[in-house]
């Protein structure tokens, strides 16, 4: 997903805003004009058993569980030929203000009601992090920058090149656009260049090494565009999408050698259960497209997954398979704030530094708090919660949150309204797992990331904070945020004080840059893994061990594409459509 973590850590909402933005919401029908096939879930009528053999009301060549970053063009791809049922636990995102304006980002990650956009989780790192349940996924509630994979990550993948090269411009003539670089963008891009992130490589998509500028799914006006739009593209007479369809399992045929995928169980907005059924042909599949958290949730739920652990929770085993759920790795990130001595345009994601090293520096601006907001709480999300790192939780009482809303008072406002700089590592060698908490699809699982475990990726951290440590002392930031230079240790300082994770503080962090790395990391949001290729997934992605079931989406990757992944995610939705197309039709695909 694109980089989202650090803003959504620092700041309340602004009261004023509040009030005008909750008479914008709920109003969901103006789509219907442009996106017809889009339907409540309580609107799908279940008429068809899972021993339906031909066809008729109900029953689809693929169903799609998941309307996320990949879910979306691999559905309107697929509809161009055959029936295609796309199942959407959340709702649409285009009357959603907190989504679409780029002015409202920090709004929809701190919004922890059962309607978000975002669903909030804590990996048991201690770290907070959010998963998307919308229509357009990860797409709606990231930083929105837009840049593709490395050549080597598409050579790693064994993707065909040819295809790959056609199925990014089909996303971006739709979606993306060149940003008009902010002033806080020009100073960090300057920046980079004077440490020695070089060459400066202008606005690309492309990953090379130096310092560049990417595309944006935020259009001009500060709009959002997601993956969501791209279903305009689909067959509206083979496309149907149900939004607030929240899949509880995967049904399957046990009675052959392997088992079979037949259809889906899911339960609609009002509660009520449904079925879904494939067409009973050979290639017909149900695709998991679910998201690097959803996808192994998805499977365990459904009985696919490491025996012993499947049984503690009574599920029935429909495959044993030990590595569902295991490998799982996050970016680590860490930041480092940037006050101003006067006001900052807002900006997301649009300078980049890439360098050998596998650290990527990247920078936001101008999400400060405002007089107002500096005295509101917004739950588990906002700091009045998260910055009580060294009181243990179940000590996190009202008590404890009202002294630190008022100590906040009395933090120095520049801090809140200048820039950070994002410091985050590539390929982190340290993985984790994610297991079943319990067997309610709507909760989440417990995720372990192991931040920095491998003393590599700790290394890499320390190497780019020194980084971004040289960036603030520069000229080109002094001279923008027309403050002094200030020393490591008071940088250090600053972003210990406001940082937010559950991870207790240590005194040394301003002194051991190892230990501020440990102690102040945060998600970036670009987790994967879970659902490997090789061992939940064959190369074609389809789920090892069954018939009739598909993998597209990041639990597949063991890295992280890029310097951000939707672009490769939407195009991996696009891509793998295509193949499934040609494989099947051949010339007829007319693709």
């Amino acid at each position: 997903m694109a980089s989202v973590g650090a803003v959504k850590l620092f700041f309340c909402f602004v009261l004023w805003l509040s009030n005008i933005l909750s008479s914008c919401q709920g109003k969901e029908n103006f789509y219907e004009y442009r996106y017809p096939f889009i339907r409540r879930a309580s609107s799908f009528s279940t008429s068809s058993s899972f021993s339906s053999s031909s066809g008729g009301d109900n029953v689809y060549d693929y169903i799609i569980v998941g309307g996320g970053t990949a879910g979306c063009p691999l559905a309107a791809t697929l509809s161009q030929n055959f029936s295609v049922l796309l199942l959407e636990r959340g709702g649409v995102p285009f009357s959603n203000s907190n989504v679409s304006f780029l002015q409202n980002f920090h709004i929809a990650l701190a919004d922890t009601s059962p309607t978000s956009a975002s669903q909030f989780f804590i990996s048991t790192d201690g770290v907070l992090n959010a998963r998307a349940r919308v229509l357009g996924g990860g797409t709606c509630i990231n930083a929105g920058f837009y840049t593709r994979a490395s050549a080597r990550f598409i050579k790693r993948m064994g993707w065909d090149a040819k295809l790959v090269n056609e199925s990014y411009p089909w996303v971006e003539k739709q979606i993306v656009h060149r940003p008009k670089l902010a002033p806080w963008q020009k100073a960090v891009r300057d920046s980079l260049l004077d440490i020695g992130v070089s060459p400066f490589n202008g606005f690309t998509y492309d990953h090379i090494y130096g310092t560049k500028i990417g595309g944006t799914i935020f259009d001009r006006f500060g709009r959002r565009h997601t993956a969501a739009e791209l279903l305009s593209s689909g067959n509206p007479r083979k496309l149907t999408v149900l939004i607030h369809a929240s899949v509880q399992k995967i049904v399957f045929d046990t009675t052959g050698k392997q088992p079979k995928a037949v259809g889906v169980i899911f339960k609609d907005e009002n509660g009520d259960q449904h079925q879904a059924v494939l067409v009973n042909k050979a290639q017909s599949e149900i695709i998991l497209s679910c998201g690097a958290i959803g996808t192994p949730q998805m499977l365990l739920l459904s009985g696919i997954g490491p025996k012993a652990d499947l049984k503690k929770l009574n599920i029935p085993v429909v495959l044993n398979n030990k590595f569902v759920g295991k490998g799982m790795a996050d970016n680590p990130m860490n930041t480092i704030f940037v006050p101003s001595n006067r006001p900052v345009e807002q900006s997301l994601i649009q300078t980049v530094g890439i360098t050998k090293k596998g650290v990527y520096i990247e920078a936001s601006s101008g999400f400060g708090q405002s007089s107002d907001s500096i005295h509101c709480h917004h739950g588990i999300m906002s700091a009045e919660i998260g910055q009580l790192s060294t009181i243990p939780p179940k000590q996190r009482t009202p008590e404890a949150v009202q002294e630190y809303i008022k100590n906040k008072r009395n933090l120095p406002h520049e801090a809140f309204k200048g820039g950070f700089i994002l410091e985050k590592i590539a390929n982190p060698i340290s993985t984790g797992e994610l297991n079943l908490n319990n067997t309610n699809v709507d909760d989440n699982p417990s995720v372990t990331f192991n931040y920095f475990k491998h003393p590599y990726d700790l290394q890499r951290c320390v190497e780019g904070i020194r980084m971004a440590t040289k960036i603030v002392q520069s000229e080109h930031v002094t001279n923008f945020t027309r403050c002094n230079k200030e020393t490591v240790d008071k940088i250090l300082n600053m972003s210990v004080a406001a940082s937010v994770n559950l991870i207790p503080r240590h005194t040394n962090d301003t002194k051991s840059m190892e230990q501020f790395c440990k102690d102040t990391v945060i998600t970036i949001w670009h987790y994967h893994g879970g659902c490997h290729v090789g061992k939940v997934v064959n190369p074609e992605y389809k789920v090892l061990g069954v018939h009739g079931l598909r993998i597209v989406d990041g639990s597949t990757f063991s890295e992280s594409p890029g310097t951000n992944p939707q672009a490769t995610v939407m195009m991996m939705g696009r891509y793998m459509a295509v193949k499934i197309l040609r494989e099947r039709l051949g010339r007829a695909a007319g693709i």
